[in-house]
């Protein structure tokens, strides 16, 4: 199956600079999956991504389809062919 991922400029140091970048996943495949093949190839943006125990790092949102995964199952949440998943970092500052 086809998952595309999209990152943020702020994300991009830590994949050499990509924007995007296409995943062909195994069906069924979950965020959770997708997350553990972006650690394989960028180790640092995994570092970013999710914490010591692989959980989602509560400063990071991600979106399944336009959908925020923690209204849906998290990490587990399943991905449907074509899937398109936007990752964004939450911003603070004042």
């Amino acid at each position: 199956m086809h998952v595309t991922v999209l990152l943020p400029g702020v994300l991009r140091s830590a994949a050499d600079g990509t924007p995007k970048f296409e995943l062909e996943m195994t069906a069924p495949a979950t965020l959770g999956d997708v997350l553990d093949v972006i650690a394989g190839r960028y180790p640092l943006l995994e570092r970013r991504l999710r914490d010591e125990q692989r959980r989602l790092r509560r400063y990071v949102n991600f979106f399944v389809d336009g959908e925020e995964c923690r209204r849906l199952a998290g990490a587990d949440t399943v991905l449907a062919e074509g899937a398109e998943i936007q990752i964004i970092p939450s911003v603070a500052g004042g």
